[in-house]
């Protein structure tokens, strides 16, 4: 008989990778930040990129997991575990990948020594801790098949994960001296959690189908389908606000515009457009389309692709022009400005990521796809054998 799970070669694989990234890792410890593309004028870089996703990814996971049970929708309760599941390991990698930013790791407990109640990414530390805190609770009680104590939850649930993406966004629209600063910053985040969390949920429960750990019925992938079109369209409407405000004549973020459309981040900012909206919308918008695995699995994977570029030309655009002009610069504080003092001072500066920075998100990242793999092995094939040893049971009451 053919076992059911994530098979050990998956599971090799992605703990390999993991063991890469912590050694790289390690490395950044001891070399310090500068062994990154990130500098003193491009202070975030792969790692904040990746944490916007993630969070974003989680987010949409508990919203449709909460929805079940706040909104009755019988149909999306067999996919309420899942969700879960991947809700909590993608929140385990947001939180990862702010650590592995830090760079003094050691000094970390000073946040809780003195926080500073006024900044917004304290705010997304309480709020995270508080999230985290709640999808393991949902897992629990799940698993001990407690439905009442899950409904109950579900409604503290569904308004902490649309928070936990308002309060990430928060932290880049409440920045005045970046083209960042918006009042729908907001509102963005939680659009693009939405579809993303919800194409990620899909991808997860096509390859749980796939491994025999679950059965996704074709009615409810075509009903999960239709979501996530709708879900686009609201991405693509808060985006389509966002930028003829920016675009408007007189607006002092035109310049960010010109950048995002023609300049250096336009390649992500037309890949998302296009490739992660248009796209996967004109796909899932044809009934039939819907119930093909294929092309719900192609749309899916287009939409978090599309929310990644998405990070990408959000992030960046706003540190490539200098916040003041005609300045006389300050350090870069990189490997390359230390060895050529004449490259010390600069106003404007580029980043790419260096092979540890990508190594060190590549293995954070797969320590969620592990960690989703091994926790789907062990619950979502715990339920599998007790519905079997239920069912022989009923079978042999019956007989008898």
């Amino acid at each position: 008989m053919q076992s059911k799970g994530f098979s050990k070669i998956a599971l090799g694989v992605f703990a390999a990778l993991v063991v890469i990234g912590v050694g790289c890792w390690i490395f950044q410890l001891m070399r310090g930040l500068g062994v990154t593309g990130m500098s003193n004028i491009n202070s975030w870089g792969a790692y904040i990129c990746m944490f916007m996703l993630f969070v974003g990814l989680s987010a949409g996971g508990l919203i449709v997991a909460s929805s079940a049970h706040v909104f009755g929708i019988e149909r999306f309760k067999s996919v309420a575990k899942p969700a879960v599941i991947c809700s909590i390991t993608c929140i385990c990698v947001a939180g990862m990948l702010v650590l592995v930013d830090l760079g003094g790791i050691q000094r970390v407990w000073r946040i809780l020594t003195g926080p500073n109640f006024l900044s917004p990414l304290f705010w997304d530390i309480c709020i995270i801790t508080t999230y985290l805190v709640i999808n393991i609770l949902d897992l629990v009680w799940m698993q001990r098949g407690d439905e009442e104590k899950v409904r109950k939850l579900s409604y503290v649930a569904l308004p902490v994960a649309i928070l936990v993406h308002s309060v990430t966004a928060w932290i880049f629209g409440l920045q005045i001296a970046r083209a960042w600063y918006t009042a729908i910053m907001a509102p963005i985040f939680v659009a693009s959690a939405m579809d993303s969390g919800l194409a990620l949920l899909l991808l997860g429960l096509m390859a749980l189908d796939k491994v025999g750990l679950m059965k996704l019925d074709g009615d409810l992938l075509a009903s999960l389908g239709k979501l996530l079109a709708t879900f686009i369209c609201v991405d693509a409407f808060f985006i389509g606000c966002e930028l003829l405000t920016m675009g408007y004549p007189g607006a002092h973020e035109a310049v960010a515009l010109q950048e995002m459309a023609f300049g250096a981040t336009a390649p992500f900012f037309w890949a998302e457009i296009i490739g992660g909206l248009l796209v996967p919308f004109l796909v899932l918008a044809v009934a039939k389309n819907r119930e093909k695995r294929g092309l719900v699995a192609l749309a899916s994977a287009l939409v978090v692709l599309g929310v990644a570029c998405k990070r990408v030309w959000l992030l960046f655009t706003s540190f490539i022009h200098p916040n003041i002009y005609g300045g006389a610069g300050i350090t870069t504080g990189t490997v390359a400005a230390q060895a050529d003092p004449s490259a010390m001072w600069a106003t404007t500066g580029s980043y790419a990521p260096t092979v540890p920075e990508v190594l060190i998100v590549v293995g954070v990242i797969s320590v969620g796809v592990l960690a989703f793999m091994v926790l789907s092995n062990k619950l979502l094939g715990a339920d599998e054998v007790e519905g079997g040893v239920e069912t022989a049971a009923s079978e042999a009451a019956q007989a008898a």
